[in-house]
């Protein structure tokens, strides 16, 4: 163990089951951070959920008392922005997203219509509606390439899960026959831009979070670790039965501290 952590020098953390469960913060989050940083590591937060964008997570961590930038914070929504920059620059986009993520889009010069597009992105679209689901799905079948922010399938808050983008893909792909293309964590692109944005080394990463097919696939399939913490989707027997192995396993952040 204390050899996995002196080679770490940034923690890419989750946020939904890792750092925060709805608006309460988990205990020894904050510590952990401050601890991180007494021992001159680096940290940036990570999160799937694409619902939000990245001021509005800087507003959420500064009301459980951490005052963040833009610049701590990637979402899933950012690696896939990148992705249609870099992969289909000027085509048209019709995205199921929420209000925030279209104004990501937006900001970024994708192009969204709501008519003929080249391509349809589904995101964790707290907004969705069937006029929405019925769009997707017709234009999956006339042709339009399909992406996904991410595949999580449950977002875990205080009173329980609730149905993340990976579950609603689930009802497009059964209607469709077509699978998406996820981006977000544990894909490669999101690798790919974490080590842009920050200059480390894949080796000198870790990737932590409660998920093990997303935060610790990210890590262990990509060069870098992934270590589970167990205070959000995945229980312990998960873990015998998940292909991913993590690279270590802690109920939550707080008991990460002493290995540093």
């Amino acid at each position: 163990m204390e050899e996995l952590f002196e080679r770490i020098k940034l923690f890419v953390l989750d946020m939904d089951g890792t750092f925060y469960l709805g608006e309460h913060r988990i205990d020894g989050a904050l510590e952990f951070i401050q601890r991180v940083r007494d021992t001159g590591r680096d940290f940036v937060f990570f999160t799937n959920n694409s619902s939000k964008n990245g001021a509005m997570y800087v507003d959420k961590l500064e009301r459980m008392g951490y005052p963040a930038t833009e610049r701590d914070i990637m979402t899933s929504g950012d690696v896939t922005v990148e992705f249609l920059k870099a992969n289909y620059p000027d085509k048209k986009v019709y995205l199921a997203g929420t209000p925030a993520l279209e104004a990501l889009f937006r900001s970024a010069g994708i192009c969204l219509v709501q008519e003929q597009p080249d391509i349809v992105v589904v995101g964790f679209d707290m907004t969705l509606t069937y006029e929405k689901l019925e769009r997707v799905c017709t234009y999956i079948r006339e042709g339009a390439v399909f992406l996904a922010t991410h595949k999580d399938i449950n977002c875990p808050t205080e009173k329980g899960f609730i149905p993340d983008c990976g579950a609603m893909c689930a009802a497009i792909t059964l209607s469709t026959g077509v699978q998406p293309r996820y981006l977000g964590k544990p894909c490669k692109e999101t690798v790919d831009m974490v080590l842009r944005k920050t200059g480390y080394k894949k080796e000198e990463i870790a990737f932590v979070g409660d998920r093990l097919y997303t935060d610790v696939a990210t890590g262990v399939n990509n060069g870098a670790a992934g270590i589970l913490v167990l205070s959000g989707e995945t229980k312990r027997e998960d873990i015998e039965k998940s292909d991913v192995k993590p690279d270590a396993v802690f109920d939550s952040l707080k008991e990460m501290i002493r290995f540093l």
